[in-house]
């Protein structure tokens, strides 16, 4: 039998999560840098796949976007922004769909730390608090 067959268990998928989470709260242009990198959002793209999942269909799309696009040599932080900002609100949509609460909990931390890292992709430089966000949004 090989490893490849036996299905993961949800406490293979919550460290998953929770090892993509530590990698969008580092800094991310370091993290995509480094060689496992692409294997976490490798593995990111194959946990989502095993859902089966037609709703979650987008999310793969775009994480094989943007594991392509880091793998470009050069990075389009605009790009990228979109990206995780559309994969941040689509993963805290597709928590409903996780059937362990701790592995739900992990998807919602996933979500809100993609969105997190979009902000920070498209303004690198500013660590703006809420109110200076709002003020950047209205402006």
């Amino acid at each position: 039998m090989s490893f490849n067959k036996i299905p993961k268990d949800d406490t293979q998928h919550q460290n998953h999560l929770d090892g993509a989470v530590n990698n969008l709260n580092n800094d991310l242009q370091e993290e995509a840098s480094r060689a496992g990198f692409d294997n976490v959002l490798q593995r990111w793209i194959e946990d989502v796949k095993e859902v089966n999942n037609p709703e979650l269909h987008q999310i793969v799309v775009d994480l094989q976007a943007l594991k392509a696009h880091f793998n470009s040599g050069t990075i389009d932080h605009k790009l990228v922004g979109q990206l995780m900002g559309r994969l941040g609100e689509n993963t805290l949509k597709a928590a409903i769909f996780a059937e362990n609460p701790n592995t739900a909990q992990r998807v919602t931390n996933l979500g809100e730390a993609l969105l997190k890292a979009a902000k920070q992709v498209q303004n690198p430089n500013v660590n703006s608090t809420p109110e200076q966000d709002l003020k950047n949004s209205n402006g």
